[in-house]
């Protein structure tokens, strides 16, 4: 189990067995804080009855060690882990809402006889479990449970439908039967044999009070400037992702003059036009800012040759094609940092997305018509247009919020239900395993506006499920650590307290951090449009990646599978080769799901 994840901490290794309880903790280690033999894991505290493997960084760990020393407790590193350990020993779970970081640990309570399991709030850092009659298994990651289990399990095979609504799974479920994610902000304890869990921090919008654009801006510029200085405690090397953006832009403009030598920053792009090359900008700033600047150009059969590596790091179905981007950059930066920080986040907690403008547009026109009235004309005008994109809105004002909004990235239902086999029609019966989840996250902001409710609905599933898992998976991959300072849950506390207005103002998004940034950075860099890690699969799979996705899609054993109708498929790759449609995002999503197949199910 251990050393199938070697490269999230190749700097070590370890583990510890407890013959009499049937337990055994394994580490593998990256090292960051006191690179000494005294932060090796498994890691013992009061005299060996406490036990913790620990993934991940608690920034504060400084300000706990300091109020636990006033009540006595000593320490034998310069660890945040041993502080985790002596902060459970005082004040037991509750030590989780004093944490401040990203954490995914287990703790073995030989005095309870219990295993207490934590992931931070955010979601971060992942944790995994499997739980029967028989045993209990978690680990950073499903590969590390497969390796164990006698038999493997069943694939989860209604969700598939999920996985092709929004190019992930969101919630607790994986597409393995019996293995799931502990949410974030949620522990769970492992006793006599049986499971419990519980909630310990979620977020409210309490945003109707208006206390003036001052106040938010300096409560804004002290939160975020504290959160980089926490992340920036680390006895190695640190850089910046730049991608030309305004996130990174800004955690570069704030980071930069705290720091005695140039920060070194790092960027990615393609080859293939400014549509995919933002390059010019993060030059701009990496100049500004007289930052150490490295810069990698991904090439079509890069891209192509690292596929199936991209599944096994993954290690869930997620279709993110940034993400290969992103292991590149990963890759490039470790060779001259082991942390890195990032602009992740601040699209979901400060409204980064122009679809939300487009949500709260039909919003009002739904309110100024009404609702019956707004279905009639939709419905009868989308079944004109049934495959446009003009169509696809004009279907989503027949539907209430609840109804219509599934998050940023999602698919279009028509589209994929135009794929499936007859016999997959029948199996998920057009319903959705996680309808209670997502319907919860709802039901977590009735009474609120429009665009707090898709925050937070955005904040519980695209973030975690996607834009971390990506995160996570792909700078480990390279055995790096990423942080991410827009993330830091007294941030994320403050966003959700701030007036709708303060952050999509108008047509612009993401006002508030546009203000903050405005005397900072050049003009171009925050006005300009956003574009992310933009990757150029509709060329390349009209190119380079063609043949691939044929001899993938159009085999035996992706026919086999019974989810999709073979000559819908051939005319989906056909159509998109000969430029009629372009269907890149359903070729790559069905490419990802078959080498996912091929890699851990067959």
């Amino acid at each position: 189990m251990r050393d199938l994840i070697t490269y999230r901490g190749p700097d070590g290794a370890g583990s510890m067995v407890f013959p009499e309880v049937g337990l055994a903790l394994g580490h593998r280690r990256l090292s960051i804080l006191d690179l000494s033999d005294a932060g090796v894991q498994p890691m013992q505290y009061a005299g060996g009855a406490l036990t913790i493997v620990h993934n991940g960084e608690v920034y504060n760990y400084r300000e706990l060690r300091t109020e636990l020393e006033q009540g006595g407790y000593r320490f034998s590193s310069n660890t945040d882990t041993e502080v985790v350990l002596a902060a459970y020993d005082c004040w037991g779970k509750d030590c989780l809402r004093r944490f401040n970081g990203m954490f995914a640990f287990a703790i073995w309570d030989s005095r309870s006889r219990n295993l207490f399991l934590a992931r931070d709030r955010l979601g971060i850092k992942p944790l995994y479990y499997y739980h029967d009659e028989d045993r209990f298994i978690f680990a950073s990651e499903i590969k590390s449970i497969l390796a164990v289990l006698p038999d493997k399990p069943s694939i989860h095979s209604a969700l598939i439908d999920e996985y092709m609504s929004f190019g992930y799974l969101p919630g607790e479920r994986t597409l393995f039967e019996g293995i799931f994610r502990l949410l974030p902000g949620n522990l769970l304890v492992y006793e006599n044999g049986k499971i419990g869990k519980e909630q310990f921090w979620d977020f409210q919008f309490d945003n109707d009070r208006d206390l003036g654009l001052t106040y938010y801006l300096e409560k804004f510029s002290f939160l975020i400037n504290d959160a980089i200085d926490l992340r920036l405690r680390s006895d190695v090397p640190l850089g910046i992702f730049l991608s030309g953006g305004l996130d990174s832009s800004a955690v570069v403009a704030l980071l930069a003059p705290r720091v005695a030598e140039p920060l070194k920053t790092f960027s990615v792009a393609y080859d293939f036009g400014s549509d995919f090359n933002e390059t010019s900008y993060a030059r701009l700033v990496a100049k500004q800012f007289n930052t150490d600047h490295h810069e990698f150009f991904v090439k079509p059969s890069e891209f192509l040759d690292f596929v199936p590596d991209y599944v096994w790091y993954m290690d869930e179905p997620v279709t993110e094609s940034a993400a290969i981007s992103l292991y590149f950059i990963a890759k490039l930066a470790k060779e001259h940092v082991t942390v890195v920080l990032s602009g992740e986040g601040s699209d979901e907690i400060f409204a980064g997305y122009d679809f939300y403008f487009y949500n709260k547009l039909i919003e009002n026109y739904r309110s100024l018509i009404g609702s019956s009235l707004a279905n009639r004309i939709g419905s009868t005008l989308s079944s004109c247009l049934p495959m446009s994109k003009l169509g696809k809105y004009l279907r989503l004002t027949c539907m209430s919020l609840e109804e219509r909004y599934k998050g940023i990235s999602t698919y279009d239902d028509h589209s994929k239900r135009s794929l499936y086999s007859s016999g997959f029609h029948e199996l998920i019966d057009h319903r959705h395993l996680s309808d209670g989840f997502l319907g919860s996250l709802f039901t977590h902001t009735t009474g609120r506006d429009a665009l707090s409710r898709m925050l937070y609905f955005d904040t519980r599933t695209w973030l975690v499920d996607d834009l971390l898992i990506k995160a996570d998976r792909m700078s480990m991959a390279a055995s790096l650590e990423l942080r991410v300072p827009f993330l830091d849950y007294r941030l994320v506390e403050f966003a959700a307290s701030v007036p709708s207005k303060y952050k999509f103002h108008g047509k612009t998004p993401k006002y508030l951090l546009k203000r903050l940034m405005e005397n900072n950075l050049p003009s171009e860099i925050v006005h300009r449009k956003k574009l992310g890690f933009p990757t150029p699969l509709k060329m390349m799979f009209q190119g380079e990646l063609y043949e691939y996705a044929c001899d993938l899609l159009l085999s035996g054993s992706f026919r086999n599978r019974g989810y999709f109708e073979p000559n819908r498929i051939e005319r989906l790759l056909n159509e998109h080769k000969q430029n009629t449609n372009d269907h890149h995002r359903l070729i790559w999503q069905l490419v990802v799901l078959e080498e996912w197949h091929r890699r851990f199910a067959d």
